[in-house]
C-alpha cells in the first residue's frame, strides 16, 4: 500500500511541475509579444504606421511630402497599411509560439486560429486610388434643395433681396436704439 501512495505523490508531482513548466513557457512566449510592433510604409515613404502586438496603432507618421496628394487617398493609405500591418500579427505570434512553447500543441493552435480570425487578411497588393471626390459642396440646411440649373440661352436676372420693414420710431426712442437713456 505504501507503494501506491508513493507513486500517487510523484504523479501529482509529475503533473504539478509540468503544469508550471508550461505555465512559464507560455508566459516566456506572452513576454516576447508583448514587446513585438509592425512597422509598414508606403511604396513611395511618404506614410509609416506601427501597430503593436494586440493590432493597436501606436505610430503614425505622415510625411510633409505627402501634402501634395489627395487627403481621400492619403486616408486610404493609411487604413491599408494598418490592415497590412495587422495581417503579420497571426505570423509574428505563430513564430513565437514555435521558439516557446511549440506549435503542436491543442492550446497553441487554438491561440493562433483565435489571432487569424481576429485580424484582417492582407489586403490586395494593387494600389487602387479611391474615386475623385465629388467638388460640389452645399452648406445650409439640408431641407434646402439646390435651385434648378439654368437655361443656358435664357438670361435671368439675380434674385431681389426683400426690402427689411424698418420700425417706425415713436418720441420715448433714444437716438442708441436701446429703448432708454442709461442715464436713467
Amino acid at each position: 500500500m505504501p507503494d501506491n501512495v508513493d507513486a500517487s505523490e510523484r504523479m501529482v508531482d509529475d503533473w504539478t511541475k509540468q503544469i508550471q513548466e508550461t505555465a512559464a513557457r507560455y508566459q516566456a512566449m506572452a513576454a516576447r509579444m508583448q514587446g513585438q510592433t509592425v512597422t509598414e510604409r508606403s511604396k513611395d515613404n511618404t506614410i509609416e504606421v506601427t501597430v503593436d502586438s494586440k493590432g493597436l496603432l501606436t505610430n503614425l507618421v505622415i510625411a510633409e511630402a505627402a501634402s501634395g496628394k489627395r487627403m481621400a487617398e492619403v486616408s486610404s493609405q493609411v487604413m491599408r497599411l494598418v490592415q497590412l500591418a495587422q495581417s503579420r500579427i497571426p505570423e509574428l505570434l505563430q513564430a513565437a509560439m514555435a521558439e516557446t512553447v511549440g506549435t503542436t500543441d491543442e492550446t497553441a493552435s487554438r491561440v493562433i486560429a483565435e489571432a487569424q480570425s481576429t485580424f484582417p487578411e492582407a489586403p490586395p497588393k494593387e494600389d487602387v486610388a479611391p474615386p475623385e471626390p465629388d467638388r460640389h459642396h452645399r452648406f445650409g440646411p439640408e431641407e434646402e434643395e439646390p435651385p434648378p440649373p439654368s437655361q443656358a440661352n435664357s438670361p435671368q436676372s439675380p434674385p431681389q433681396p426683400k426690402p427689411i420693414p424698418r420700425r417706425r420710431r415713436t418720441q420715448d426712442d433714444d437716438d442708441d436704439e436701446f429703448g432708454g437713456s442709461i442715464l436713467s
